[in-house]
């Protein structure tokens, strides 16, 4: 319904009528521990094993260090306001159903669709970035597979496919199709060994490290290092991923807000120490754009534990494509059952009670984007959405935080508006160094979803009723 003096593109969903909702059939089975495993799982994977490196290489230099820590301030701004909302609306659909209840639903629907692109690519990112681990792994031990099936086009000489990238797509949408509860166990078991390769690094590397790597810092100036910032951004998040778990969360208003914050410091932390391993050890142009670790330590005459952290990456890396692909189906969930999308795409199954038909789609135009686009132009696919939603959570905490201060909130983040404020800035100011291709894309993407809207979900809208 909408509120006198709304616009029908305005119209609020009240936010009693979100946190009031009878059960949707969703399981809830998530605690604490396992929401934090799954934001952490989110943030840490190809950020490390993966982007450190050809940012490194390509944009930073040694000041990929200084990247990681602009991205986190900026993260963490927008990370104090999910985790207001987190306790606040304990709902499936993060910064969509934030947006929709306190922005309207024209910015509900833009913010929905953008994720339903940027955590698609998200997930084709990571595959990719596991995929050239995997290769290093191969020729390492002597296995040699045909060029074809190494990468996208243009990426090397006769590569067509990166064919185990597009496997691992669809080998994570069979399986989210489990059941939250045995996937989250999955996850949980896959993140400690995920986290203890990281330690494993950290403690080894720090052995090797040659200061001498560090000179000079800003080889590509301090814009490089901005520029990085703006690539590696999707790598310091995840926790919005994980909220759409609300759903399915044991105590959600409790649970949520501690989780995102709990997983966005220890993720930092380990960032941190792990780029200045990385930097240290090699020179910033000798470095690996795909496999940085395993070349780094390689480079040092420890091929052995090169392959422990090639063999790490590559199941470390997977919880992250686990967190986007869960992320993303929850969004679409929640939008199909506000009627902005067919109801067909919220059908859950009958026994797992998990939405099969969104995650199976997901699979395959992931496994579409994993294995036809290099890894830098399908990164900056992912960011500009991302970017975009974190702006719309930080002004939405602060109008709803002023519209309705009586609304009971489990966290509240401090200094307000001043960290929100923060967040708008720096997300914008990230926004402005995305490359040109990618505003093109954002554009087109964007064009489709005004049209679907007008067609079809402006007319189908819950809210007619």
């Amino acid at each position: 319904m909408m509120t006198p003096g709304q616009s029908e593109l305005f119209r609020r969903k009240p936010i009693e009528d979100i946190t009031d909702e009878a059960e949707t059939g969703l399981n809830r089975s998530l605690g604490l521990f396992q929401l934090t495993a799954i934001g952490v799982g989110g943030i840490i994977g190809a950020g490390i094993f993966a982007l450190a490196g050809a940012v490194a290489n390509k944009t930073a230099g040694p000041a990929v260090i200084v990247s990681f820590l602009i991205a986190g301030v900026a993260s963490a701004c927008a990370a104090l306001s999910y985790a207001e909302f987190a306790g606040l609306i304990p709902r499936a659909g993060s910064a969509y159903t934030y947006g929709y209840a306190v922005l309207g639903e024209i910015v509900g629907w833009f913010i929905g669709w953008d994720l339903l692109l940027e955590y698609t690519a998200i997930v084709a990112v990571v595959a990719i970035g596991i995929s050239g681990y995997f290769s290093f792994l191969l020729d390492d031990i002597g296995v040699h597979l045909p060029q074809w099936m190494l990468g996208a086009p243009g990426t090397g000489a006769g590569h067509v496919v990166d064919l185990f990238a597009v496997l691992l797509c669809l080998l994570i949408a069979f399986l989210l199709n489990q059941g939250i509860r045995a996937a989250a166990r999955a996850e949980t078991a896959v993140v400690v060994i995920k986290v203890a390769v990281v330690l494993l690094v950290v403690v080894v590397g720090v052995f090797h490290i040659s200061t001498a790597n560090y000179t000079p810092f800003f080889p590509f100036g301090v814009g490089g290092a901005i520029t990085g910032a703006s690539t590696v951004f999707f790598a310091v998040f995840g926790y919005d991923a994980m909220s759409t778990a609300a759903e399915e969360s044991r105590d959600a208003r409790r649970h949520m807000p501690r989780a995102i914050i709990y997983s966005l410091i220890v993720s930092m932390i380990l960032y941190v120490l792990a780029c200045l391993v990385l930097v240290g050890m090699q020179n910033y142009r000798d470095i690996d754009p795909e496999s940085g670790f395993s070349t780094a330590f390689a480079s040092v005459g420890l091929s052995g534990l090169a392959d422990v952290i090639a063999v790490g990456a590559i199941i470390g890396i997977l919880t992250v494509m686990f967190t986007f692909m869960f992320g993303v189906t929850r969004v679409w969930y929640s939008m199909s059952r506000d009627g902005l999308l067919p109801s067909w795409f919220a059908r859950l199954h009958p026994t797992r009670h998990v939405p099969t038909r969104v995650t199976w789609i997901v699979g395959v135009a992931s496994a579409v984007i994993a294995g036809f686009l290099p890894i830098e132009e399908a990164a900056e696919l992912t960011n500009i959405g991302i970017l975009l939603a974190f702006v719309v959570v930080c002004v939405a905490v602060i109008v709803l935080r002023y519209r309705r201060p009586d609304l009971p909130r489990s966290f509240r983040l401090p200094a307000m508006p001043v960290v929100p404020a923060l967040g708008v800035i720096f997300s914008l100011w990230l926004i402005t160094f995305l490359s040109p291709v990618t505003w093109l894309r954002f554009a087109v993407w964007f064009a489709l979803g005004l049209l679907i809207y007008f067609l079809y979900s402006r007319r189908h809208s819950a809210l007619n009723e």
